[in-house]
């Protein structure tokens, strides 16, 4: 068994480098049974993947962590918990940003996840245009130093408007992007900012919702009947955007080829290349609870060592396709 990869997100807060994610558990992945979920909860973390991901408009997910603490609690004691990471995400309609506001949906969050505080608060705008955004983050600020959160980070923002909450004095510890083989948009502005401001990025869609494995190697285009999650769905969009189906086939055949050399599979390649760079502290790979089970493949990843020539055959490839920077704007662009 490879030994779990962890990286300090800051000083006091170590996690693992594959962050379980969430977003399966909210619908159009798949019915999710509650006990089957919490039972594969204990497992991922019985394993050394002790770092959740979830978010407030996530469904059940923020419950789940709740119900999975008080698990983890009966069966192997209070000192467990310590050894867990919960981040979660607020996510409000724009609008007037007050204390009570704020402080009510960061109450409701901390009362499903059943803790006294929550590790990482990661926030998300839905628009630019309404500045309340920076009235929310300095409530989220002074939630900080009351002691209800532990650290302040972000989903989905730009760097145009990370600088402005630097120039305001809102201290953060990474932001939540897509980061991928297909998208490295992160590289163009993103992590050189990080770098310079002490921010690590968490990375997601690196997987591409599972079309990044060998599931689709060698398969003909699926038709939007045959992409039965919300992921897929999503995720072929990049794809179309990217170059289209036949050249992420080409990108398949040499990734396939990468990971026969290693003995491991597409999806290990895909996600150490993205562990790789230099910004990212995380990847975020989704869990379809009591669906799917992915310990045994991720936990492979943390051996993996790709060399220079695995990166040229990637570069070789993805050097055809198209500049997503310029067509979808900077990270988080997607959603506005």
């Amino acid at each position: 068994m490879s030994e779990i990869e962890k990286i300090q997100l800051a000083k006091d807060l170590s996690i693992c480098r594959i962050l379980n994610g969430m977003w399966q558990v909210a619908g159009g992945h798949g019915q999710i049974d509650h006990d089957s979920a919490i039972s594969q909860m204990l497992e991922y973390n019985e394993n050394g993947f002790n770092t959740w991901d979830m978010a407030d408009i996530y469904g059940p997910a923020e419950s789940f962590y709740g119900d999975f603490r008080n698990e983890l609690e009966k069966k192997k004691g209070k000192d467990e918990l310590e050894k867990i990471q919960g981040f979660t995400k607020f996510v409000p309609n724009p609008g007037p940003m007050t204390r009570s506001i704020v402080e009510h949906y960061i109450d409701q969050s901390m009362k499903k996840m059943n803790v006294d505080v929550i590790d990482v608060i990661q926030f998300h705008w839905w628009d630019y245009n309404d500045a309340s955004y920076i009235d929310a983050l300095h409530q989220l600020t002074k939630l900080r130093d009351d002691g209800k959160i532990s650290h302040l980070a972000l989903t989905n923002f730009d760097t145009e408007r990370i600088q402005i909450m630097t120039d305001n004095g809102i201290e953060l510890v990474s932001n939540q992007v897509q980061y991928s083989i297909i998208d490295q948009r992160p590289d163009v502005k993103m992590a050189s900012f990080c770098k310079k401001h002490n921010m690590k990025l968490l990375a997601y869609g690196t997987l591409l919702g599972g079309l990044l494995t060998e599931k689709y190697l060698g398969a003909t285009e699926p038709t939007r009947a045959d992409l039965d999650t919300y992921s897929l769905q999503k995720y072929m969009n990049v794809i179309d955007a990217w170059g289209g189906w036949q050249l992420f086939q080409e990108l398949l055949v040499t990734l396939d080829e990468i990971a026969k050399k290693y003995d491991v599979q597409i999806a290990n390649i895909a996600t150490r290349f993205v562990l790789d760079r230099p910004a990212v502290a995380g990847t975020i790979i989704g869990s379809r609870l009591g669906l799917s089970d992915h310990i045994t493949q991720n936990t492979k990843t943390f051996s993996l060592k790709l060399q220079n020539d695995d990166y040229e055959k990637i570069k070789s490839v993805t050097s055809k396709a198209n500049d997503l920077f310029a067509s979808i704007g900077d990270c988080g662009g997607e959603y506005r």
